[in-house]
């Protein structure tokens, strides 16, 4: 190798030679805190000693994670489709196995091994379809509008894909609400487009304020072309329903700015508030008339992974695009083509979630009831959650209409945020890492989500149960007291 008058140990993939756009990737929800919590785990697995004796993750919505039963009917068909010998077998219903059958009947060779089409088995976009006209109340649903996709995030990035070109002060702008789900900003950052903020109101339970999209867009235009804008609605990580008025006028600035709508819905059937309901940004365009409908780009998304199943696993999911250009769509047939198709168990994952038992089957009754204990326990933790932070000190915690997270405002003392910016430390990663060191609880800082100048938070899920929460929400109020003490004690 001295011929060669090379280093062996040169290695061509450096962080020098790193694609930048891949560094420039962050992803609060399973970040540095919580690769510190799982050296914890690891620690006291191996007879470490620490002031408590488990970690308890509470930064990722992982229901099953979190000691959620999985709904006995979805798991019925998905094991009918897997393991097709079952069908002879009488402990399963004939609901479960009837649908097993029509779903292996849309597979190549009547096997789940099998590729499907690219946007996915016909017969499941033809069920989505229709569930989508039923949740809307009759507004039509074409299914050749639906793609299958591997949980929502894969859909939601084709998207973003189609959408970023041009380049300065051409480049597409992507407004994306703060705070946000870590997922936008990570693939913004991965495809090199602009990120536009537009912040939600704090002080009015999170609500979307329309003046603030004008002013974020204007304040945008000057430096990109703002193309698309992202709603999530529950919304994560602040557990806002928005009204249908706010809905409206979104969907109106859209109309006017002419912007492509991603609708990030797969909060949907997490609505916990009696005075709260989830409104579809497809029904609410339908109902302002065929001028708005027939014209507005929509792209929705759902998932398996949230709602009452929580099958994070199967990576379940699909988006209904509405009012694409033509020419555009076998573009993104083509994108789609690609990867070749989402994981058929979790299509048949998505099938049970948008067909359930109806009240005239035999699993009707079981499968109403572990709906019905998974949505009530989980409006029991939102409403407990809210009013134990809430009678913090120093904590404040708007409602969690929906989704399954808390996302309070913490008061960070002068003192400790000198101290993490010494440390060169966002102070509610420090925070939020004390905390994991002092208590094993682990929550992600709301640095990782954005937030206002200024303002401290972190997100923690409301999915452990019902005593693992009141535990951990006891542990939250003692540390942030114990917190506050000790750095006013400096002051």
């Amino acid at each position: 190798h001295l011929l060669l008058g090379c280093d062996t140990n040169l290695k061509t993939l450096t962080l020098d030679t790193l694609n930048p756009q891949v560094k420039a990737v962050e992803y609060a929800v399973r970040g540095p805190i919580v690769i510190k919590a799982g050296e914890i785990e690891r620690y006291l697995e191996e007879g470490g000693t620490k002031p408590f004796s488990e970690v308890i993750k509470a930064n990722i919505g992982d229901a099953h994670a979190m000691g959620q039963q999985p709904i006995t009917f979805l798991r019925q068909v998905v094991a009918l489709c897997t393991f097709p010998e079952l069908m002879d077998s009488p402990s399963f219903p004939e609901d479960a196995k009837w649908r097993a059958r029509r779903i292996l009947q849309g597979c190549g060779g009547h096997s789940l091994g099998s590729y499907s089409a690219s946007p996915g088995v016909e017969c499941i976009r033809k069920d989505i379809a229709a569930y989508i006209e039923q949740r809307d109340e009759g507004v039509p649903s074409d299914w050749e509008n639906i793609y299958l996709t591997t949980g929502a995030s894969d859909g939601i990035m084709t998207i973003l894909r189609l959408l970023v070109s041009g380049k300065d002060s051409s480049r597409t702008g992507v407004m994306i609400p703060i705070p946000q789900y870590p997922l936008y900003s990570a693939a913004i950052s991965e495809m090199d487009a602009v990120q536009v903020n537009y912040y939600l109101d704090e002080d009015n339970c999170w609500a979307l304020d329309i003046n603030e999209l004008y002013r974020a867009y204007q304040a945008a235009k000057l430096h990109c072309q703002p193309r698309v804008i992202c709603i999530i609605n529950p919304g994560n990580p602040t557990g806002q329903v928005q009204s249908k008025k706010c809905i409206e006028e979104v969907l109106h600035f859209a109309y006017e700015e002419n912007l492509f709508v991603m609708s990030d819905e797969v909060y949907q059937d997490n609505v916990y508030t009696p005075d709260c309901q989830f409104h579809s940004f497809k029904k609410v365009l339908y109902e302002m008339g065929p001028e708005y409908f027939n014209s507005v780009e929509l792209a929705s998304f759902h998932s398996t992974s949230k709602g009452y199943t929580g099958e994070c696993g199967f990576r379940g999911g699909y988006m209904e695009v509405i009012n694409m250009d033509p020419e555009v769509k076998a573009q993104m047939v083509k994108l789609l083509s690609v990867r070749l198709c989402p994981p058929l168990a979790g299509q048949a994952a998505m099938d049970v979630i948008v067909n359930p038992p109806q009240p005239d089957e035999h699993s009707y009754k079981q499968f109403r009831q572990e709906k019905s204990s998974v949505l009530g326990a989980l409006a029991d933790k939102a409403k407990l959650t809210e009013q134990i932070l809430n009678a913090v000190p120093g904590i404040k915690c708007n409602p969690v209409q929906g989704a399954m997270y808390a996302f309070p405002r913490i008061f960070i003392p002068p003192k400790a945020v000198e101290e993490a910016k010494a440390l060169g430390m966002q102070p509610d990663m420090f925070y939020c890492l004390r905390l994991l060191e002092e208590t094993g609880i682990c929550v992600v800082p709301g640095s990782g989500f954005g937030q206002k100048d200024g303002t401290y938070h972190f997100r923690m899920t409301i999915l452990p149960s019902i005593e693992k929460l009141k535990v951990l929400l006891g542990k939250v109020r003692d540390f942030h007291i114990r917190f506050l003490k000790e750095y006013s004690a400096l002051e």
